[in-house]
């Protein structure tokens, strides 16, 4: 696997000078075309840093003492200008319920600015880096043609932040902020997204799905349960459990979400998650989740088909 991540000592900028960005595009165009995307550096490097982030927030509660680098706080800016967008454009009277148009004038202020919101994140001489990463920013935040969101949105946004360690603007002791604030932070902005345009599941499986919206949360969320003293799988359907515990932990926001969202009997409209509250203990959560994602995700064509590849993501195969 490629370095993904520049050690605090490493000051000396990873990408070489000769380094070409380029601006990623759609590699997968066909269903036979899954296997170089399984055999390609991006994958090794995207399923990598997720199994990185799940290691490292491992029993670890939200709430939990970490560093927060001046470039985590440039990211949580750049989230919060997206979330100011949204009070700034109000949804739109119009006769279908879902998919308000008032998100594609949202959209188009992303479409503008993403490219000077990212420079503003990166260091001085990766400047260069911008255009390249700026596309993985807007394809995480849906699509503005189908007004819908999902799992490969969610997929783009842990891309651009995998792309932001590549070039050493977030580093290896930033771990636990990339997770606990800047992705819970992005939760927190899609789901106003969600809610305030009324945006479409992409690709839901409907109740076969884990979520209509996102996948991540759940695999990190259930990392941060493993080895907990006291809640087990089985607890986290109790609405007193979620209430109570929902500030520490990811799993639980993500349920709390559902429960807000949706109506009736949580096995009906959940029947993955309440599937899942099933299993004995976190740590076969954890795995069996990371084993759904890359089947029902990574490895689905419609998902992977709109993922798109430039240098810091490469589909170049992995070299042996």
């Amino acid at each position: 696997m490629s370095q993904l991540w520049s050690s605090p000592e490493d000051d000396a900028s990873k990408v070489p000078a000769s380094f070409t960005f380029m601006v990623p595009k759609k590699e997968i165009s066909m269903v036979p075309d899954m296997g170089k995307w399984k055999r390609s550096q991006a994958y090794a490097d995207y399923i990598g840093f997720i199994l990185t982030l799940n290691e490292g927030v491992k029993g670890k509660k939200l709430t939990c003492e970490y560093k927060v680098s001046e470039t985590v706080e440039k990211i949580l800016g750049l989230l919060g200008t997206l979330d100011r967008w949204i009070n700034e454009t109000p949804p739109v009277d119009q006769p279908s319920r879902f998919g308000n148009k008032a998100y594609r004038t949202w959209y188009a202020k992303l479409d503008q600015e993403a490219e000077a919101l990212v420079s503003a994140v990166l260091p001085a001489d990766q400047q260069a880096a911008a255009a390249e990463i700026a596309v993985y920013l807007k394809e995480a935040v849906g699509n503005p043609t189908r007004i819908d969101y999902g799992t490969g949105h969610e997929a783009a946004f842990a891309a651009f932040l995998c792309c932001l360690c590549k070039v050493g603007a977030l580093r290896v002791d930033d771990q636990l902020a990339i997770i606990f604030k800047i992705f819970n932070r992005y939760l927190s902005v899609m789901r106003k997204l969600q809610k305030t345009y009324r945006m479409e599941p992409a690709g839901s499986q409907g109740v076969w799905g884990l979520d209509d919206f996102q996948f991540l949360p759940f695999i990190w969320g259930s990392s941060q349960f493993i080895d907990h003293p006291t809640l087990e799988p089985r607890h986290f359907i109790d609405e007193k459990v979620v209430n109570e515990h929902h500030q520490d932990y990811m799993f639980l926001e993500c349920i709390k979400f559902i429960n807000e969202m949706k109506t009736g009997p949580f096995a009906e409209h959940s029947n993955q998650l309440w599937n899942i509250s099933a299993v004995p203990t976190w740590s076969k959560v954890n795995q069996g989740l990371i084993r759904m994602y890359k089947a029902e995700c990574l490895e689905k064509f419609p998902v992977i088909q709109h993922f798109k590849f430039g240098s810091l993501l490469s589909i170049q195969p992995v070299k042996p």
